[in-house]
This record gives C-alpha cells, sequence and structure tokens, in this order.
C-alpha cells in the first residue's frame, strides 16, 4: 500500500551530536501513521509526500536513502517558491475556503483565481506522481492519496499505469454544486478524481455534493447497487465510499496512563474546585467558530447571574495552519471577546473564560478532557473534527484517573456533547446535543441545558458514544477502506484498457476484451465475399449527429444510403423513433430503403408498399389517460416537452434542471405506470425521456422479422450489419447475436453489430462517430458499385461472344 499525502508522517530535527545532519522520528500524531494499524501485518506500507523542514539540495539524496531504508518514507523535495505557491496560494487561498464555503466575492476573501497558482499545483501533483512511480509495482500494489492538496494526482497515475489501483479520500468538506460551479477548474477536479478507483467522503451530504456536481457538470450520473454507490465512467466503474475517520484509541489511552496527565488531573481539579468546566479546542481560523462561542458563553453568563462564578469555558486554541489577514483578525477578536467577558462577569479569583493559545504537550490536553463536564465544538464548517471523538475516550479514563478525580471505579462514566451540525462527525454522534452556530441563543441554551441533564442521562448518552468511537477506531476505517478498495479494482485485468484524451482531460477507457474498433477494411472483405446481405441502421447518433439543431439528414448521407439500396444483394433498413411522415419525407429519393418508424411499430419494406403495423393495438385510449399525466409534469417542470406519436407519447427533459428532471421522470414513471397497470402499453424510462408506448414495440423485433422473412424468400442472410447508439438499439443487438447460432441465418454468415463510441454494450464493434459510420458505409457502397460495373462489362462480354 502507497500512500500518499501532503507531509509524511515523520518528525525532522537536526542532529544534537554537532554533525549538522538530520533525525527523523515517526509522527504518533499523524492519521497517516495511525491508519497503517488497519492494514494488518501482511500489506507493507510506503509513504509518499514532503517533510516539513526545509532539506538543503546537497542532502536531499542521503536524506532521501535514510527514510526509504529506516522509514519506508519517499520524500518529495518541492523547491520552497513553488511549494508557497502550491500550499500558501492555491490549496489555502483557493481550495480550503471554497471548499468551507467561502466565496471570493472580495481579494480580502480567499482572492481571486490565480492561474499560476493553479499551473504549481498542477507542478507539485506531477512531482508527487513521479515519486510514486518511483516505487510502485503496478500490478500488486495499492495507492492510497489523501486529501484536497492533491486531487489532480489520480489522472497522473492513471496516465502512467492505466490499471492502477486508486483510492482517494477527501478530508475536508466537499461544498455544494452552486459553490464548486464557481471553481474555473471545476472540470478537472472532477475529472481527476473519477480517475480513481474509490473516492472517500466522511459524510453522505460530502458525497452528495460530489455527485451532483459530476451529475450537473459532467453528465455523469451515480447508480447504487447492493448498498454500493458507483459513477459509470467510459466503462470504468468508480465507487463511492461514506466512512468517517476514526481515532488511534491505543495512542490515547497510553498517554491517559503516563503519571505526568495524572500529576496535570489533579492540578486542574484543585484550580477549578467548585466550578463546572466547559472545554473548546479548536484551530484558531475562520471557520472553527471560537468567536460564536465566546458569545454564547457571554450570553448565557448574563442570563444566568446564578451561574457567575460556578462556569467556566476553558478554550484551547491551536495555532492555524494557514497564514493572512483572516488569521490575524480571528486572533485579535478573540482576545478582545475574552478580555470583555473577563472583565463584566469576572471577579478575583475567577475567570468566566480561560484561554490558552500557547502550544501545549498533548498530555496536558488530554487532562482538560478529563475534567471538563461538557465539550463544545461550535466550528461554521469542518470536514469531520475529532475532538468530541478524543474527548469522550478520555473521559471513559482508567482506574488511576478515578482515584485521582476521587470518583468510584464501578459508576459509569458520563459526557457531554454541543456540537456545531455543520461538522463531519455530527451524524455519527447521535448523543449529541446539535446547535445551529450562527445561532448564538441556541448556543447559550443548548450550553445551559447540557449542564442541566441528569447524572443518568448523561451516562446514557456517553456509553451510547463511547461504544460507536470505540468500535469504529481509525483501524476500522482504514481496514474498512482496502476492503472497498479491493472490491472496486476486482476487474481490472479482465478487461480491456486504454487512454484518451490530453493533459487533465486524459481518462481511461475499459471494456469487454471482445469489443473492438470495427476495421473498415476488414467489413468491406467480409461484404464483397457475401451475397444476401441485411443492414440495420439507426437514424439519431449513427447517421446524424446527436444534438444537431436540424434533425434532417444531410445530402451524402442519403446518397450512400441509395447507393446500397440499390444493390440487389442488399436489404437495408432504417430503424429509428422518429415518425413515419418525416422519415418517409427525408428518404423518398431511396426508393429500396425499408424503414421501420416510432421503434418498429410502422414498417415499410420499400417506398412503393403501404406501412403496416408490427403488433396489433386495437386503440389508443390509452393516451387519453397518459397525455394528461405528463401535461401535469410538463406544466409543474420547466424546459420539459411531451411528443406526440402516432403510437406513444415521450415525456422529454432534456432542457430541464437535471436533478429535478431526473426526480420528475421517476414520479412520472411510477405514476404513468400505476394509472396504465391494466392497459397494453410498457411504461420505460431513456437518456431525458419516459416514454409510453405498445406492449412488444421495440427495434429488437423489426431484426428478428427482417431475418426471418429473408430467410422464407430463400435468401440465407449470410453477411448482418446492424448499427446504433444507445440503449433503444441494444435489442437489436441482442436479436442479431442470438440468431448467429440459428437457423435463419448462413452458417458462415458474417455478423457485424456495431455501436458508436466506445462504452459498454451488447455489440462487438464499435466506430467512434458518426462520421466514421459514413466512411464504412461509403466503403461499402462503392464496393457495390465496382460489383455493378464489373457486372455491367461481364455482360457487355457475354453479347460479344454470342455475336
Amino acid at each position: 500500500m502507497i500512500i500518499v499525502g501532503n507531509q509524511l508522517p515523520l518528525r525532522a530535527h537536526r542532529s544534537s551530536d554537532g554533525s549538522g545532519g538530520w533525525t527523523f522520528s515517526w509522527d504518533e500524531d499523524s492519521l497517516l501513521l495511525q491508519l497503517k494499524d488497519g492494514l494488518g501485518e501482511d500489506v507493507e506500507v510506503i509513504y509518499v509526500g514532503c517533510i516539513k523542514e526545509q532539506i538543503d539540495l546537497s542532502e536531499q539524496d542521503e536524506v532521501s536513502q535514510t527514510l526509504l531504508e529506516t522509514f519506508k518514507c519517499v520524500p518529495a523535495f518541492i523547491p520552497p517558491e513553488l511549494f508557497s505557491k502550491f500550499y500558501h496560494g492555491f490549496c489555502k487561498q483557493h481550495l480550503w475556503p471554497l471548499f468551507h464555503y467561502m466565496l471570493p466575492l472580495s481579494p480580502d476573501l480567499g482572492g481571486r483565481f490565480d492561474r499560476s497558482l493553479w499551473q504549481a499545483y498542477v507542478s507539485v501533483n506531477k512531482i508527487f506522481a513521479d515519486k510514486v512511480m518511483e516505487v510502485i509495482s503496478p500490478d500488486d500494489d495499492f495507492v492510497w492519496v489523501h486529501d484536497y492538496h492533491l486531487m489532480v494526482l489520480p489522472t497522473f497515475l492513471r496516465k502512467r499505469f492505466n490499471r492502477v489501483k486508486l483510492g482517494f479520500f477527501l478530508h475536508s468538506p466537499f461544498p455544494s454544486s452552486e459553490i464548486y460551479r464557481t471553481l474555473p477548474i471545476r472540470d478537472e477536479l472532477l475529472r481527476a478524481l473519477l480517475n480513481a478507483d474509490l473516492i472517500g467522503f466522511h459524510t453522505f451530504d460530502y458525497a452528495r455534493h460530489f455527485l451532483s456536481c459530476c451529475s450537473r457538470m459532467l453528465g455523469v450520473s451515480y447508480q447504487s447497487k447492493r448498498g454500493y454507490i458507483g459513477l459509470e465512467y467510459f466503462g470504468r466503474t468508480v465507487s463511492i465510499k461514506i466512512l468517517p475517520v476514526g481515532i488511534h484509541i491505543g495512542q490515547l489511552q497510553s498517554v491517559l496512563n503516563l503519571p505526568e496527565t495524572e500529576a496535570k488531573v489533579a492540578e486542574l481539579q484543585d484550580q477549578f474546585k467548585g466550578q463546572i468546566v466547559m472545554l473548546g479546542v479548536d484551530d484558531m481560523d475562520i471557520f472553527k467558530g471560537i468567536s460564536l462561542k465566546l458569545l454564547a458563553m457571554e450570553q448565557l453568563l448574563s442570563q444566568n447571574p446564578s451561574k457567575r462564578g460556578k462556569i467556566v469555558l476553558v478554550q484551547i486554541a491551536n495555532p492555524a495552519r494557514g497564514r493572512g489577514r483572516d488569521v490575524q483578525e480571528v486572533q485579535s477578536e478573540t482576545h478582545a471577546t475574552v478580555r470583555r467577558i473577563n472583565k463584566i462577569f469576572g471577579r478575583p479569583g475567577y475567570q468566566p473564560v480561560v484561554l490558552i493559545d500557547t502550544p501545549l504537550q498533548f498530555y496536558e490536553r488530554i487532562a482538560y478532557y478529563v475534567i471538563a463536564e461538557c465539550c463544545l465544538v461550535t466550528a461554521v464548517r469542518d470536514g469531520m473534527n475529532l475532538i468530541p471523538y478524543e474527548y469522550i475516550i478520555c473521559r471513559q479514563g482508567n482506574e488511576k484517573l478515578d482515584m485521582t478525580l476521587g470518583l468510584d471505579p464501578s459508576t459509569a462514566k458520563s459526557s457531554m456533547l454541543v456540537v456545531s451540525e455543520f461538522v463531519g462527525c455530527s451524524p455519527s454522534l447521535s448523543g449529541a446535543i446539535r446547535v445551529n452556530p450562527w445561532n448564538i441563543d441556541a448556543v447559550a441554551e443548548a450550553m445551559d441545558s447540557a449542564l442541566g441533564v441528569s447524572d443518568a442521562e448523561k451516562q446514557m448518552r456517553h456509553e451510547k458514544h463511547y461504544r460507536y468511537v470505540s468500535t469504529h477506531d481509525v483501524a476500522y476505517w482504514a481496514r474498512s477502506f482496502l476492503q472497498d478498495l479491493e472490491r472496486a479494482c476486482r476487474d481490472h485485468m479482465r478487461r480491456r484498457c486504454w487512454g484518451i484524451g490530453f493533459g487533465l482531460g486524459f481518462r481511461v477507457v475499459a471494456l469487454d476484451p471482445n469489443f473492438r474498433k470495427l476495421s473498415i477494411d476488414h467489413i468491406v472483405s467480409a461484404y464483397k465475399r457475401t451475397k444476401n446481405r441485411a443492414i440495420l441502421l439507426d437514424y439519431d447518433g449513427t447517421i446524424m449527429v446527436p444534438g444537431s439543431i436540424s434533425t434532417s439528414p444531410n445530402a451524402e448521407a442519403v446518397a450512400i444510403l441509395d447507393n446500397l439500396c440499390r444493390d440487389p444483394k442488399n436489404v437495408v433498413f432504417l430503424v429509428s423513433g422518429k415518425d413515419r411522415d418525416t422519415l418517409a419525407e427525408w428518404f423518398s429519393s431511396c426508393e429500396g430503403l425499408g424503414i421501420a418508424a416510432e421503434h418498429g411499430y410502422f414498417v415499410r419494406p420499400n417506398y412503393g408498399v403501404d406501412w403496416e403495423t408490427c403488433v396489433s393495438v386495437p386503440d389508443f385510449s390509452w393516451k387519453q389517460i397518459a397525455e394528461p399525466v405528463m401535461k401535469l409534469y410538463t406544466e409543474t417542470t420547466d424546459g420539459s416537452t411531451i411528443e406526440t406519436k402516432e403510437s406513444a407519447l415521450v415525456w422529454n427533459f432534456q432542457y430541464a434542471d437535471p436533478d429535478f428532471g431526473s426526480c420528475q421522470a421517476k414520479e412520472l414513471l411510477d405514476h404513468l405506470e400505476s394509472v396504465l397497470a391494466n392497459e397494453p402499453v410498457s411504461v420505460k424510462s431513456g437518456p431525458n425521456i419516459v416514454e409510453v408506448k405498445p406492449q412488444g414495440v421495440n427495434k429488437g423485433l423489426v431484426a428478428q422479422h427482417q431475418l426471418e422473412t429473408m430467410h422464407q424468400k430463400g435468401m440465407l442472410p449470410d453477411f448482418v450489419l446492424c448499427i446504433g447508439d444507445d440503449r433503444s438499439d441494444e435489442d437489436m443487438f441482442e436479436v442479431i447475436k442470438s440468431a448467429a447460432a440459428g437457423p435463419s441465418l448462413s452458417p458462415v454468415a458474417e455478423v457485424f453489430a456495431c455501436t458508436v463510441g466506445q462504452k459498454p454494450s451488447k455489440a462487438k464493434y464499435y466506430l467512434d462517430d458518426t462520421a466514421e459510420i459514413l466512411r464504412m458505409l461509403l466503403g461499402l457502397a462503392e464496393a457495390s458499385a465496382q460489383d455493378a460495373c464489373k457486372a455491367s462489362l461481364g455482360s457487355q462480354r457475354v453479347v460479344i461472344n454470342k455475336e
């Protein structure tokens, strides 16, 4: 397992022996190191990332060698200027604020998009990709990429190794599509993430926002199968994992057992004797809501004079990870608010707010958890926040701490949590009091009610939380992610893969090994050898470019079809969903062309014959039931339309909002199935449509009817070509596939089922686009013309010989 993160889980410092070299040790607090516990003894772990300290160019080779041999770490050395643009520039000025719902509405708020910073971000991701490539064995190894610093790394790895087993976990929030769509490089980031096999999020909300962005911006929709969510992306299934990260309980318990912790707990208990301690532990940044918490405390003391002198809020403020004016503003506001509260409500020997903004040892922080009756997390936006989890484990304590606190070890432990509903840990803490941190009154009220909860209630809530946190630790999270990654990569070796696209638009197409591009030379050769040919062609998306404003065929396409029809060895059929009058008008010059309109309901073998219906429909009274229902949905869904055909009704929502349109389509499908339950019709959904048509009508029926007709006339087909581009054409491919093994085709028949574009299909072949299809059909038409020319010359020779 190659674990890739912005920072290696190491601490570095200069040697104290005067040699001037570096000494390294594991950073026990690093999540990347802690997750190793869940991967099993048989998994070798290699880390790729940066080192916090700046290593001189002359020392880099030696440091790299030491880290690889001693720690199995591969350092990515980023030049200081490039790293500053990448981390403090793009990551902290653009991605981090935006992912926390802060739009750059003015230069002060995150700053305008700067393409040079984006280029730095891409360059650093490339350096990381090079480092991964130095150590990867692509057929055996898994790669697990962490967080928003490395969102385009999956593209570079997938480009180098098409079958790389690649997982990505986002530790920050993923914003709603309305926020995310403002990012100028929105498509590039989404496409890069979709080059992973498994994408992990802490909560369903974050995953839902990501899926919505994929749907709205890339047109890629998801499906849920047996509890797993997956996105179909060019034949690959990209899986979505929703699981909040846990904490390393063993590390916490070892610190709880330290004598220093015990001593600190005793000291704090003495310091806050006779007072109830509420605790906040946050980074000093704009999203942690420290000032909102302080204002709520001020209101609580203002409205409840009896609590003055009895309750204390201890706020531990860790240094911010970013830098800039916003951090300085948070610091100055926090200090000013604390001074004001202490001045108004403080008295000798009592400070209502204790602000600790100097670095604390880990055991000191643990001691504060142990003595706090309530923990407050009022972040306005936070990806996960593990403070409540740490607090719960510390409140469980141990026997030594029970003695220090004067508690009976047999007594059930208790804890209380007030948690913002905007943090990732909130959904998993069902016993916490959830608050909107922007509502100061509600937070003050929650703090008051948390203090007033009975001991029995506190114990029940604590027991519930402790059970969850102790079973869903960091090892469980890592183990679960690896299991899902293995499942997501199971079919890699079975699929044929190749890359398409340039730059960050690169993606891998994965298809069945038997699915291949149709060689024009090969099909023309087979065409020339055969005498009874059946050619079945779809119209929209096959002969006509999809999405064109003009839907009528061009002169070139009509001429090619006409030439194919003139060959007496050919039976050519156009099979379309369009109405019969339109098709008859467009192809009136092709007298030998068979037409199947409205997906095969109306059929005409050639120009001079009347239309027939493939199935007998006694009446269309069901339209009087279905049309009013469709009209209702058309009125309530802006951008939707109804297409009325002779045999069918189609509700089209191509130009409606994609989410609302698909939601309405599901409702309409259910509604129509309900009201038409006793009618001889089928209700089906397709790409941007819901269609009602007579039962038994599909394009497969046309293919089957045509092959049987040729067989009855003594023309056993020895060449079958069928081309289509969407789900409705799959019925034709299925019929032809099964006919190949039956009596309706010649035993040596050449069968070509061909779809448009590289995508999963029942067809065995594909051509890239409409232009290639017309080029192939032109090749067949020219072969027919040559054949006719030879036949004409042959008949002239016969006449001459007779003379």
